[in-house]
């Protein structure tokens, strides 16, 4: 295992403070400094793990204010600043006239041995996207990345730097990225142009870009990785779930549509006629969430976990933990505790009739309640031959129900009471069968949803739908969701309805 070692002291960044800060600072550990927060008329803040501690009980004032910004550089579009040579960042508040009121002074280090997680990944020469909360570590694990790829591997490696975060502030990249290039970036809204530039014009082997945050940088994403190149990036948000439910970065995974099943089809799945599926291959081969610096969870084939969650099942990652002086140990992420799922996984691959095994519950009362729904699905003696379990809620512990349900990979439906209504409804429930609507409702619905998206996109204005039942406004809203715009519902019971706005 590689040790993790740390470069770039905040020397530089706490000599653009006032000397009385300075001195404030020499009581505390410089090792653990993360960041020094000046807001106008509040004490001076120094953040470390855990804590934060006043560096003086003077207020800051404009004039500590001017002071920092007279000795560090130029701030850009998006408020940033930089020391020249340095990985450190300074960030700035303004009021509405554009005036500074605030100031952000991160320190900035290059952590080597930081990869030894995924080092197996990048090797492979796989696109990898990297998810996690603000301050975990993303950006540091970009910058060894970086340095990996074009020194350890001799590839041709370009660093999208759009806030000279990766490769620091000033025209001479940081020694931190090693002989990788770095592009730079006029203005943030320009970061997908840059993205397309590197690999018209450098012959990239590899690209590395740090905050994929709009639809243009997800579509430059996914062009960069059509070409063959390999793409090490970050997105918003925490979890491969956070990324499949966002409309404008799902693309990074492949994609989100609402698809309509034959009645025949959904009954072989076991699901309700609309679906939700992946539309496309990932533009990220592999997606690693980030938990902590030393622990992440590792998701290597992306098609798979996003088509698991999209069928209401927990993709179950591998969770990678680096062991001091042992490597790295690895487990799968064990399985939830099995519940009733509104959307099941679809049967093993058998064909017929769905075949229902009845677990603590009346035979005769399934089989009464198949009869009477007309439904394509008979029960079974054996859980073997099921391809659907039922049982009640009450036993839904029962270590014998649940190496049923490990065992065969059958979906688990749960009713409250062994009776023939509460059979009925969670039935009716699965194979789609709407009470007291006709599918012409179901079809009015999904056209009032479509006919809305339009006027949306072409308006730019919210548009109300009419009132409908949960499921029908959960249908519409998975429509919304496929055009990539923004739901909500509101209103209540018996006008509860979905209200659509502008992505």
């Amino acid at each position: 295992m590689t040790t993790q070692t740390r470069t770039d002291s905040p020397y530089l960044l706490v000599a653009t403070l006032p000397p009385a800060y300075q001195d404030a600072l020499q009581a505390l550990s410089q090792e653990e400094l993360l960041e020094i927060v000046m807001d106008l008329g509040r004490p001076p803040q120094a953040r470390l793990p855990g804590r934060a501690v006043n560096l003086s009980t003077e207020l800051v004032s404009r004039e500590d204010l001017n002071h920092v910004v007279a000795l560090i550089g130029e701030f850009g579009a998006d408020n940033r600043a930089g020391i020249e040579g340095t990985l450190h960042r300074i960030s700035a508040l303004r009021n509405r006239r554009g005036q500074i009121i605030g100031l952000t002074l991160r320190v900035g280090r290059a952590v080597f041995g930081t990869i030894d997680l995924i080092h197996d990944l990048v090797e492979r020469g796989v696109s990898v996207l990297l998810l996690g909360r603000p301050g975990v570590g993303k950006t540091t694990k970009l910058r060894e990345i970086a340095r990996v790829l074009a020194d350890e591997f001799a590839r041709r490696v370009i660093v999208i730097d759009t806030s000279n975060e990766i490769a620091g502030d000033g025209d001479i990249p940081h020694p931190a990225i090693g002989s990788a290039r770095r592009m730079q970036v006029p203005h943030p809204n320009q970061q997908h142009a840059v993205m397309i530039e590197a690999v018209e014009n450098h012959m990239p082997e590899a690209i590395i870009v740090d905050e994929i945050g709009t639809a243009a940088e997800a579509i430059a994403a996914r062009t960069i990785a059509e070409r063959g190149v390999q793409l090490i990036g970050t997105a918003h948000g925490n979890t491969l779930e956070n990324l499949v439910m966002n409309p404008t970065l799902s693309d990074l995974v492949g994609g989100v549509q609402t698809v309509t099943l034959s009645d025949e089809e959904a009954r072989l799945r076991g699901t309700q006629k609309t679906i939700s599926e992946r539309k496309a291959p990932p533009t990220f081969a592999a997606v690693v969430e980030i938990v902590d610096r030393d622990e992440v969870i590792v998701h290597a084939d992306t098609a798979r976990a996003a088509d698991s969650l999209l069928r209401g099942v927990n993709p179950r990652g591998i969770r990678r933990t680096l062991e001091e002086g042992q490597g790295f140990t690895a487990r799968r992420e064990p399985p939830p505790r099995v519940t009733a799922a509104p959307e099941p996984d679809p049967p093993v691959n058998q064909s017929g009739p769905v075949r229902i095994y009845a677990y603590a519950l009346s035979r005769d009362s399934v089989e009464r309640v198949i009869r009477d729904l007309d439904l394509d699905v008979r029960t079974v003696r054996r859980p073997e031959q099921a391809n659907m379990v039922v049982a009640l809620r009450a036993r839904a512990d029962d270590p014998s129900l649940q190496r049923i349900v490990q065992s065969t990979g059958a979906p688990l439906h749960l009713v409250k009471k062994n009776t023939t209504a509460q059979i009925r409804r969670l039935l009716q429930s699965v194979f789609n069968i709407l009470k007291d609507r006709e599918d012409d409702e179901v079809n009015a619905a999904v056209r009032e949803a479509e006919a809305a998206v339009q006027r949306v996109k072409s308006e730019g204005v919210a548009v109300a739908l009419a009132p409908h039942g949960a499921s029908l406004r959960k249908l519409q809203h998975r429509i919304v969701v496929r055009y990539r715009l923004v739901a909500e519902s509101v209103g209540s019971e018996p006008l509860r309805h979905l209200v659509i706005h502008p992505g």
